[in-house]
């Protein structure tokens, strides 16, 4: 008998995962300078997961099970049941199969024991708490602009021009698309914020993470990893950095429809473990796309964080440490699932408004991976320093 999975949320007011203001005065400063990441459970809202049965497989295509597929298990789930029928807020049919929905608990207690259902799990909404003071605007035609390549580029052996078909996916909170440093790909970008039709960054903490994977290398701004690699931007988190895991997941589920073999996906954002993300995330994976995750902010062992605790192949977790090569405080840790450790600490890349800033956390060590990945494998030239498990992390790199 299936049972109603239900997450408790203990303590989550304070679960660290994004950036930190580049200027920490002193150590006990440096709790009250993190940027966190906030939760709190939806009342009412659901992810409720299909299991692929024949009716599923009946009406897919080529193996592939299909949106119209999954909707009419739906339908029919709700007319066995004798529930009101109802528009679910998204419907996944690439990685997961099932739908976001409105539910009473009753109903979800209900469906959660009903022939062809896998699971059902409350859904849960994630808030980035990005700090905006150090963001500095650019001028719009600068007279001598010149162009740095960061430290942290340099570090992994990135910045030369990318000459590649691939494209990125960031799954953030939208990419600034006319940053003159940034080459976005507009026409495949979506946005999954509800009642946000473009895909343009508001936040700032998509535009950082994109510039650092392949910012263009033009005499302006700076240089990311793999720079003038086509960006696209994957909106999941509105402009206050807040988003529902079923908008996340319909965010993984978009790019495993649209990305091909050999493209690249960032996503550094997460919180509690979550079983449905996860295994969007494993299927996304599969499809051959390469997946950077940011480990986390909390100084814990990453394995309780989704998405950050996903290990599979084409899955890279990334921890993050200094210009020193020496671990970052706040980075989660364990081996599985990290993979690598990456710059993480004041890392100054593009931003919001044709914009620039510095920002630190796992948020961008992930994305430098996610840049080495377009260049081939990843390699290593050392280990982290100050690992915390014991087990030090090697140093991501060309």
């Amino acid at each position: 008998m299936k049972k109603l999975l239900l997450i408790v949320v203990a303590v989550l007011g304070a679960i660290l995962f994004s950036c930190q203001k580049e200027d920490i005065p002193a150590i006990q400063d440096q709790e009250s300078d993190l940027v966190t990441y906030t939760t709190r459970v939806i009342p009412g809202k659901y992810i409720v997961r299909f299991n692929e049965t024949a009716v599923l497989k009946s009406a897919s295509k080529d193996g592939v099970v299909s949106p119209d597929a999954v909707m009419k298990m739906a339908v029919a789930l709700f007319n066995d049941l004798d529930m009101p029928a109802r528009t679910p807020d998204f419907v996944y049919s690439h990685t997961i199969q099932g739908i976001a929905v409105s539910l009473s608990e009753s109903e979800a207690a209900q469906m959660a024991n009903a022939l062809g259902v896998k699971s059902v799990e409350p859904d849960m909404e994630i808030t980035l708490n990005l700090p905006h003071a150090n963001a500095k605007p650019a001028p719009p035609t600068p007279v001598q602009p010149g162009e740095i390549v960061p430290p942290g580029i340099t570090r992994v052996g990135g910045g030369t021009t990318y000459t590649g078909t691939k494209k990125a996916w960031v799954i953030d909170t939208g990419i600034d698309l006319t940053h003159p440093d940034l080459n976005v790909d507009v026409a495949s970008g979506r946005s999954f914020v509800p009642r946000v039709n473009s895909p343009n960054d508001d936040n700032g903490h998509g535009s950082h993470c994109a510039g650092i994977i392949g910012a263009i290398d033009n005499s302006i701004g700076v240089v990311g990893v793999a720079p003038g690699v086509k960006l696209v931007p994957v909106k999941v988190l509105d402009k206050r950095g807040s988003g529902a895991y079923s908008v996340i997941i319909a965010g993984v589920d978009y790019v495993a429809g649209a990305a091909i073999s050999g493209d690249v996906a960032n996503l550094s954002l997460g919180g509690p473990a979550y079983q449905a993300l996860d295994d969007a995330i494993l299927r996304l994976a599969a499809k051959g796309v390469n997946v950077s995750l940011a480990a986390g902010n909390s100084a814990d062992d990453a394995t309780k964080y989704s998405p950050a605790r996903v290990n599979g192949p084409n899955i890279y977790t990334v921890s993050a440490m200094d210009a020193n090569d020496v671990w970052a405080y706040f980075s989660n840790y364990g081996n599985p699932p990290i993979d690598y450790c990456a710059p993480g600490v004041k890392i100054y890349s593009t931003y919001k408004g044709g914009g620039y800033a510095t920002l630190s956390g796992t948020s961008m060590a992930a994305p430098h991976v996610c840049g080495l990945l377009l260049l081939g494998p990843v390699k290593t030239d050392s280990y982290v320093i100050g690992d915390p498990d014991e087990d030090p992390d090697p140093i991501a790199h060309k």
